[in-house]
């Protein structure tokens, strides 16, 4: 049975975090509120626990996971990152941005897409999440939490719980944040961005 935590979207306690964080170091997964709907996360290094959301969402090899950093440096070490996309991400993060870049080494070989070696990168402006990622000091693999049959982010914790409960160790009710997904974009080429999915993030200006 998950923990079902009410921690404060603003002011997150810390005992609380503290407490989300050790679980995931021991290998538990957890749902986590982002600004872009509710997320499926577990460590960087929690082969286990990639499985398992694997399974939840019902997800291929060619799904391109994502990684939750706290900051662009801290993203930097994982993503092999052009001025361009540098200059651009500047100007978008914290945000409901994911951007697909090829993966440094820092990237175990089983979250990059199978094919082409990528893996997405994501800042969320979330005070929940980020504070996690410091209090963890790495970042933390995750995809959007979407049923398996529906093309909408899950954004009610308590639905979550109910449907999720044996499934993941952890449901962070954050309350609301957001209802659509986040906006995807390619940066593999430093010389072509590529829009692979309009969400939450404008893109006005940028294409």
């Amino acid at each position: 049975m998950a923990t079902f935590l009410q921690i404060h979207p603003e002011n997150p306690q810390t005992r609380l975090i503290q407490q989300v964080a050790d679980g995931l170091e021991q290998g538990d997964i957890a749902v986590v509120p982002t600004d872009s709907g509710y997320a499926l996360c577990c460590s960087l290094d929690n082969k286990d626990g990639v499985e398992r959301i694997r399974r939840i969402r019902q997800l291929d090899k060619k799904h391109n996971f994502t990684l939750l950093c706290s900051d662009l440096s801290h993203l930097s070490n994982f993503a092999k990152v052009g001025n361009v996309a540098f200059r651009l991400m500047k100007t978008l993060i914290p945000g409901p941005f994911t951007f697909i870049f090829k993966g440094t080494k820092e990237v175990p070989r089983r979250l990059l897409q199978e094919n082409k070696k990528t893996i997405g990168m994501r800042v969320p402006e979330n005070k929940i999440i980020q504070d996690l990622i410091s209090t963890m000091g790495h970042p933390l693999m995750s995809v959007s939490l979407i049923m398996p049959g529906s093309d909408d982010v899950e954004t009610d914790p308590y639905d979550i719980q109910q449907q999720l409960d044996h499934a993941v160790d952890w449901v962070i009710d954050g309350g609301y944040c957001g209802f659509e997904a986040t906006t995807v974009l390619d940066l593999t080429d430093d010389e072509h961005i590529e829009l692979v999915r309009q969400g939450a993030g404008s893109v006005e200006g940028i294409l």
